[in-house]
């Protein structure tokens, strides 16, 4: 599946299908439930399934000081869409004209003259134009008039609250990535780039690969379970996130074990799932300790990668 960037670059056969407009940050279980309902609503027009989203996400532009950390960078979050089977994604780079257009002129120049749709699938909680002055009963009366099809589906629960993309914030905020794993699609994922670190971790026998420019939210302090990716590898990876106060450090970073491998990854993308919270950080009274909690928490990742703990 292709990312487009510009309407004008869209092959014929993604105009005249099902289109779904939002920022589908996570891509969580509700924005799967909008994808489902797509999907059928593409296959009965015979067209294609398309999602409209935004890069950067609008509030970056217009409030920049209240901009959410995302969950997902956008070839990740077309990779996710792809999987749930969407036929094109439109990652508009996002500017004032876009942002200045009224609701009305949005649903002209964008759904019915560039995209031609001949229905859309939104959530209930769907805002368009400026001001996001348009809602869903606007919506409804805009179809109407083109004659197109609009079906709006309702949040999806967890635990009776609706899944959304604050929601899994939050909890990764909190360190909780099993529940946030829960309402994904796919299991949480940050990348970033190796950069060399103080290098305690090899002397202590556990090397390291320090992530430095992480683009989405990073959970909360502790030591994790997860995958480490990279290239065409995938597998297991002690996660720690903090500053390490054993050695009077104070600055928060993102350190990763790979169990079993020795390869040099330093000026590399590394990306990592994050599966299970193990414990939280601390100080250790020397090194030794330390060294003995890491090799605990290793053997514990290897019981999580071996589906022996959850």
């Amino acid at each position: 599946m292709e990312i487009y960037r510009q309407l004008d670059s869209l092959p014929p056969n993604l105009r005249g299908g099902a289109l779904a407009i939002g920022n589908f940050d996570g891509v969580h279980l509700g924005h799967a439930a909008i994808v489902r309902s797509l999907k059928k609503q593409a296959a009965a027009f015979g067209g294609g399934a398309t999602i409209f989203t935004f890069d950067p996400h609008p509030v970056r532009l217009l409030r920049p000081e209240q901009v959410p950390p995302p969950l997902t960078w956008t070839d990740r979050k077309a990779e996710l869409l792809a999987e749930q089977g969407i036929d094109a994604v439109i990652a508009y780079p996002t500017d004032r004209a876009l942002l200045e257009l009224s609701a009305e002129s949005f649903f002209d120049h964008i759904v019915c003259q560039a995209l031609a749709a001949r229905g859309m699938v939104e959530g209930e909680n769907f805002y368009f134009g400026r001001d996001r002055q348009g809602d869903i009963p606007l919506l409804r009366t805009l179809c109407d008039r083109q004659g197109m099809a609009l079906e709006v589906v309702p949040p999806v629960l967890v635990g009776e609250e609706p899944v959304s993309s604050s929601r899994i914030r939050a909890l990764l905020a909190e360190g909780d990535v099993t529940e946030a794993a829960s309402m994904l699609t796919r299991p949480y994922r940050l990348r970033g780039m190796v950069t060399h670190g103080a290098g305690r971790g090899g002397k202590l026998g556990f090397p390291t690969a320090n992530l430095e420019a992480i683009d989405t939210i990073i959970p909360a302090d502790g030591v994790y379970a997860g995958t480490a990716r990279y290239d065409a590898f995938s597998g297991p990876a002690a996660i720690h996130i903090g500053p390490n106060p054993t050695f009077g450090e104070t600055r928060k970073k993102v350190e990763i074990h790979l169990l079993d491998r020795t390869d040099s990854l330093y000026g590399r993308a590394l990306e990592v799932d994050f599966g299970l919270r193990l414990r939280d950080t601390g100080r250790f009274g020397s090194a030794e300790s330390l060294q003995e909690q890491v090799a605990h928490d290793i053997g514990e990742v290897r019981r999580w990668w071996a589906g022996q703990i959850t």
